[in-house]
């Protein structure tokens, strides 16, 4: 059990340090924003999962980070790109 919390905690970090990366890497502010926002979800529910193999009661909480998770990051990164848009005159 313990492999495989490591597994999705490492895989989890892969996706966090690409989320870095095109942060750092996309040309514009709208690549930027999705880069960062669906790598780095990704990334999180693979720590909050691996979590999950090593504290198993901690499941229904890591759930609920889960789905605050989901719901939240999308529209942020929503209401960023949003505002930026309505903010330039040239897009």
């Amino acid at each position: 059990m313990h492999y495989a919390g490591h597994t999705f905690i490492a895989i989890g970090l892969f996706f966090l340090v690409v989320s870095g990366l095109g942060v750092l890497r996309m040309p514009d502010v709208f690549n930027r924003l999705q880069a960062g926002t669906k790598a780095s979800t990704l990334g999180f529910l693979g720590i909050l999962v691996g979590a999950g193999f090593f504290r198993p009661m901690w499941i229904p909480r890591l759930l609920i980070l889960a789905v605050f998770l989901l719901s939240t990051a999308p529209l942020a990164a929503h209401a960023l790109a949003r505002a930026v848009h309505s903010r330039r005159g040239d897009t």
